[in-house]
């Protein structure tokens, strides 16, 4: 359940009759999908969440580019695909369907079209690591949300909600360490850099277990 600063923040951001794009914005396993899931269920039918990781390239481009050891870097996703859906999103045609595409972390790959995006939905939500980036082809991002928050956590915690991900799907301890540290942790970094572009900041109870 959302805190009464966030919730108040939110009903704000809705008023009016025109959609809204939230955006959370945090370091990985900091609890963007947990606080998604609490605003999406405070505002039931009204809301659809569009995660920034359905724009993860396929796993057979990042071979191609080389870049498959780093999956989660800036440059592993198609950001001018994300900043282009997030422009159809801003100007929703009555009575047209957009769809986006969702991320799965059992087959580690993006699947194009799974999520439905009414034209009557007001709060469209967007969680993703990148959203405050200052760096092209990130930084039309901003521009195009209302509002975005920041998810803030304790680094301990959030290290061991990271090393319970890996471990789940399907990596042993020692990669999953060797993941965090050498490719979570400096991703980490620079978006903790970007935290002061954030319009709020909110803190979510993490479940390591979950």
């Amino acid at each position: 359940m959302i805190d009464v600063k966030a919730r108040e923040r939110l009903d704000a951001l809705m008023e009016g009759t025109e959609r809204r794009i939230l955006g959370v914005a945090g370091t990985p396993g900091a609890g963007k999908s947990t606080l998604t899931a609490q605003l999406l269920a405070h505002m039931g039918n009204a809301a659809v969440v569009v995660p920034m990781d359905g724009f993860h390239l396929a796993n057979a481009e990042l071979a191609r580019l080389g870049r498959a050891a780093r999956k989660g870097a800036p440059d592993t996703f198609d950001a001018a695909g994300y900043v282009a859906l997030l422009r159809r999103l801003r100007a929703p045609v009555p009575g047209e369907t957009i769809y986006a595409p969702a991320f799965h972390r059992e087959i580690e790959e993006p699947i194009a079209g799974e999520i439905a995006v009414p034209s009557d939905i007001r709060l469209v939500i967007t969680e993703g690591n990148y959203l405050l980036l200052d760096d092209a082809p990130w930084l039309p991002v901003r521009e195009l949300l209302d509002e975005t928050w920041f998810v803030d956590v304790d680094d301990a915690q959030r290290h061991e909600q990271l090393l319970q991900r890996h471990m789940r799907y399907g990596r042993s301890r020692q990669d999953a360490l060797d993941w965090i540290e050498n490719t979570d942790e400096p991703n980490a970094r620079r978006i903790s850099k970007t935290a002061g572009h954030a319009d709020f900041h909110v803190r979510v109870s993490l479940d390591t277990t979950a």
